[in-house]
């Protein structure tokens, strides 16, 4: 049987942590930046945790499982 590929697309936006939890960066941080708040800035800056659904459809995309 053939390697599985990962989907690059997948690769670039998402990241799985040592202990398997998948982690992707907040958009709206490229442009427009002076009219959001600075809390706002701080917050979308942050990794965030994908949610509990989705993670075994994007797993599979970056050929983990």
């Amino acid at each position: 049987m053939p390697k599985m590929k990962t989907k690059k697309a997948a690769k670039k936006r998402f990241k799985v942590t040592g202990s398997g939890k998948v982690l992707y960066q907040h958009a709206g941080l490229r442009h427009n930046l002076e009219n959001m708040s600075g809390k706002e800035k701080r917050h979308a800056a942050k990794e965030a945790e994908v949610a509990p659904e989705f993670v075994p459809v994007v797993k599979r995309l970056l050929g983990k499982r």
